[in-house]
């Protein structure tokens, strides 16, 4: 399995009486992306909701294979709350996306049951159920390749709609 990038120089050094040694070195180096973190604010949930209609969540997290929300996700759920609490007039579907690892038909499934059990917690956490939808679209969604790690994880995501 191919977790990233890794750059490897070789050097060599004559050494010793008549350089009649040579000494190697090693160097290996491991990239890895740039990560970029956005705070999941209530504010900057509205705003961006105000301008563009939509927004992906990366802060909702699922235990693998499931739609067992974990407890890390309770920070980000609690600021949607917060943002329907004080947008009392808004309407949001929940969108679950996947990658395209699996069957797809498990996928389209999966990715339903992780958008409702978003609305459950928010339903269970004081926002009127009858504001929220849900909805899944397996992999068939993408935002990057599926080629690579880092693609795969964009495309696993929760998405706020607004309507």
């Amino acid at each position: 399995m191919r977790k990233a990038d890794q750059w490897i120089q070789v050097s060599s050094n004559p050494g010793g009486d008549n350089n009649s040694i040579t000494f190697y070195t090693f160097r290996a180096i491991a990239v890895s992306a740039m990560k970029q973190e956005m705070e999941a604010t209530a504010e900057a949930i509205a705003s961006e909701l105000q301008s563009s209609g939509r927004m992906a969540l990366y802060g909702i997290n699922f235990a693998t294979n499931s739609a067992v929300i974990t407890p890390e996700s309770d920070k980000v759920l609690s600021e949607i709350v917060t943002l329907l609490k004080n947008q009392p007039d808004w309407k949001i579907t929940v969108e679950g996306h996947t990658d395209n690892i699996g069957v797809k038909s498990a996928n389209q499934l999966l990715s339903q049951k992780r958008a409702e059990a978003v609305v459950a917690w928010l339903s269970t956490h004081g926002v009127d159920r009858s504001r929220l939808a849900a909805a899944g679209f397996g992999d068939t969604k993408p935002v990057q390749e599926n080629s690579t790690e880092d693609g795969r994880f964009k495309n696993r995501r929760v998405e706020l709609v607004k309507r």
